[in-house]
């Protein structure tokens, strides 16, 4: 989805740009070639769009590589934690992850979120006690965070 939002920001402006180049009976080359004023994007007369915002997925979500990354990035993390536990053949694993990551870059940078793969790291998963997934645990200061649901009449 990402993708085509940024094809579809780079077509608009591509089509923006074609509509400012001199008006000419012959082909597109021809009037590139025959424009009297050099064209620039960054020109100070033109003020181009407002660019997409920049969040990555690795400013919101990261996968964990193993124990030691695991420590590094979640156990000593100054942020709290969203932990994922999900494996690639789970299918609610497939819906849950994508909300899971929208509702942690809604937060702007006070929330991470970790996922880890079960079949990759059944040691963590051991760990913390994951017998099914998705399992999702939230993690401050190194340590576990009792998450409440919050339910809707």
């Amino acid at each position: 989805m990402a993708h085509r939002l940024l094809v579809r920001r780079i077509w608009t402006l591509s089509v923006k740009d074609l509509r400012c180049l001199p008006a000419s009976t012959s082909s597109f080359s021809t009037s590139l070639r025959s424009s009297t004023t050099p064209l620039s994007l960054l020109s100070p007369k033109r003020t181009l769009p407002r660019s997409l915002p920049h969040t990555s997925r690795r400013e919101v979500s990261f996968n964990v590589q193993d124990h030691e990354d695991f420590t590094e990035r979640v156990i000593n993390s100054e942020l709290p934690v969203l932990i994922d536990f999900h494996a690639q053949w789970c299918g609610p694993c497939k819906i849950l992850g994508p909300r899971l990551e929208k509702a942690v870059a809604k937060q702007k940078g006070k929330v991470a979120m970790a996922k880890v793969d079960i079949d990759d790291h059944t040691d963590l998963a051991i760990e913390y006690g994951v017998s099914a997934v998705p399992t999702v645990i939230a993690m401050r200061g190194g340590h576990l965070e009792r998450v409440q649901s919050q339910r809707h009449p």
